[in-house]
């Protein structure tokens, strides 16, 4: 989604404190592994619990099928950091206490319907939700998960060849058109070009 931005590590922090009800371990955990892997929000809704839990704990490197992602050219595997296994084993807990066992081939987000899982338009309205609630303003929607990924990812690495793998761009190209300009580092530098009084 052209025109969306990311989010700086305050705002994901301010965000994570809005979920509430009877689904919010699940609409943070997709919160949180969005923005911990990258994947597109049609990739993160076609997980099963058998792609992120396996031999008792959660993956160290999560697999997006080649059936799933974008122009199904080829599979993608992304490291999971520690902020995206506790999300993964807080997901699992609430898979079992809400359903009573832990099923490998269900959804990880499962809509309120049963055995489906969330659709794209609605993980964009939960997300959009918990945006306004948390005070956020700007050109924000699920696409802002795995910009932030993207953009955080660089901010560290200064690898944009990374960026592009992880991402599961064709060409750096696109990836350098992707992440564009990093607006907290310009935030930040307009900041040092005030006068004062």
């Amino acid at each position: 989604m052209k025109g969306m931005r990311p989010l700086n590590n305050d705002e994901l922090l301010n965000l994570t404190k809005h979920f509430d009800g009877k689904y919010a371990t699940r609409n943070k955990s997709l919160l949180i592994i969005g923005i911990s892997t990258g994947g597109r929000i049609s990739e993160l809704l076609s997980l099963k619990l058998g792609d992120v839990f396996q031999n008792g704990r959660p993956v160290d490197i999560l697999h997006f099928k080649r059936d799933v992602v974008k122009g199904k050219e080829s599979a993608r595997s992304v490291p999971v950091n520690s902020d995206g296994t506790r999300a993964i084993t807080e997901l699992v807990n609430w898979h079992n206490e809400k359903f009573g066992s832990f099923d490998a081939s269900r959804p990880c987000f499962p809509s309120q319907q049963g055995g489906l899982s969330l659709t794209r338009q609605r993980a964009h309205d939960i997300l959009k939700d918990v945006f306004k609630r948390a005070g956020l303003n700007g050109n924000l929607a699920t696409h802002s998960l795995r910009k932030s990924y993207a953009q955080r990812l660089y901010a560290i690495t200064g690898n944009i060849y990374v960026i592009s793998e992880m991402l599961g761009h064709s060409s750096v190209d696109t990836t350098r058109a992707y992440l564009g300009v990093d607006v907290e580092y310009v935030k930040e530098a307009s900041e040092k070009m005030i006068i004062g009084e």
